[in-house]
């Protein structure tokens, strides 16, 4: 019922929001009268802050139009390049018109982008996608908000997750691919390839780990806490809903995104806050490229998806209760999950200094598990003041980070 109450909740105050977009419009267009009044920029400021607090906001766009490479500008078009119910593997495909530019573009390494299926949506990486774009040819998955999809495309695992990194890998091609995971993936990536590798598959030539829950027995944290210490039955009874009918996956059993989001408020409740009411100041003030850079942010951080209940329960359960993965227990479709088959495939982790979700040590477990990859082939970064998000979006990604991951491919391409 929680989640019919939070449509119910949505629907009776979209008036209000509605009014309340329409109205910050008035108080702060110069072609309106409404402007002219005394504090016409406090009221706007109020009523834009309560839109944006009670506003839906949708899956974002990339809105990668271009970037510079090999020393030109090179346009950009988005295409889905396989589709599967619950994930989409998008195509960022780079173009030019002079010969020696698209030697050189077809000269680049290609990358798979792994995002997260934790909440948010892929574009939570278009700053790796697009700083990636510029020496390399990219790729990444786009999972579907579950509730989007109908219950006669059946259940989705943390097993089928693991088939579709599977099937992406096979369809780009493993000989030339790099792989890069971010924070969730890292484990079932490093379970997709590790099941090639046993099935004397070609595998990826490198695979980066950024920021992920390899064994969350190190270093655990605020999240790890909440996923070990409360019974699978409590997240089952407690925090999955069914998909109410005005969507089309209505009947669905999911993990709601609202719920998620109401979680990622939780772990740092003064800190949203804080910036919400510098928003409304800046507003205030005139401040509006302050302001602008405050709805980008929010633009993202508040569009959420609902994931699928299942793989949410095999997620909790096998990463985070079981620990099934680093203890070398788990079996993927009656298949035990062997990382130390990996032979050919370099293996690069990295994690931020001040990680609150996925803490120091957990990714770099990984080179504890891939015996059999040659320590001339490992690497690890430890990135400096960084945060969860610091490496892989913003300047730290960009500076720090992305420059290590450019070399490290570039070595094994």
């Amino acid at each position: 019922m929680l989640y019919q109450l939070h449509e119910f909740n949505r629907t009776l105050f979209n008036p209000l929001i509605a009014w309340s977009q329409a109205s910050a419009r008035m108080f702060s267009s110069p072609d309106s009268w409404l402007s002219k009044l005394p504090e016409a920029h406090r009221a706007a400021a109020n009523c834009e802050l309560l839109y944006r607090l009670g506003k839906d906001y949708e899956k974002p766009e990339f809105r990668i139009g271009s970037v510079q490479a090999h020393g030109s500008e090179v346009p950009i078009v988005e295409k889905v390049d396989l589709a599967r119910p619950f994930c989409n593997l998008l195509r960022f495909k780079r173009y030019a018109d002079d010969a020696a530019t698209l030697k050189k573009l077809k000269a680049d390494p290609a990358v798979l982008v792994v995002a997260p299926l934790s909440g948010h949506h892929a574009t939570l990486l278009r700053d790796t996608v697009r700083t990636l774009l510029t020496e390399h040819k990219v790729y990444i998955t786009d999972w579907v908000d579950a509730r989007m999809v109908p219950t006669e495309a059946g259940p989705f695992h943390l097993d089928d997750y693991v088939a579709y990194i599977q099937d992406f890998i096979r369809h780009i091609g493993a000989e030339n691919l790099h792989v890069i995971s971010v924070c969730q993936p890292t484990v079932p990536v490093l379970a997709a390839i590790s099941l090639m590798a046993s099935n004397r598959e070609a595998t990826p030539r490198t695979m980066t780990m950024m920021g992920g829950p390899i064994d969350t027995r190190c270093s655990p944290t605020q999240v790890n806490d909440l996923a070990s210490t409360k019974p699978l039955s409590w997240f089952e009874n407690t925090l999955v809903q069914d998909v109410p009918q005005n969507y089309p996956g209505h009947g669905r059993r999911v993990y709601p995104g609202f719920l998620q989001h109401a979680g990622f408020i939780a772990m740092n409740p003064s800190r949203h806050f804080m910036s919400h009411w510098d928003f409304y100041e800046n507003l205030r003030r005139g401040d509006l490229e302050d302001a602008e850079a405050h709805r980008q942010f929010y633009n993202e951080y508040n569009a959420v998806l609902d994931m699928p209940a299942e793989y949410y329960l095999d997620t909790i359960r096998t990463v985070f209760q079981e620990h099934a993965l680093p203890r070398g227990v788990w079996d993927v479709a009656g298949k035990r999950v062997k990382p130390q088959d990996v032979k050919r495939t370099a293996l690069f982790t990295i994690e931020g200094e001040f990680d609150d979700i996925s803490g120091l040590g957990q990714t770099q477990a990984a080179h504890d598990l891939c015996t059999s990859i040659k320590k001339a082939d490992k690497r690890h970064l430890t990135v400096k003041g960084a945060g969860h998000y610091g490496i892989f979006s913003g300047k730290r990604w960009r500076n720090v980070v992305y420059p290590e991951v450019r070399e490290f491919i570039r070595k094994y391409a």
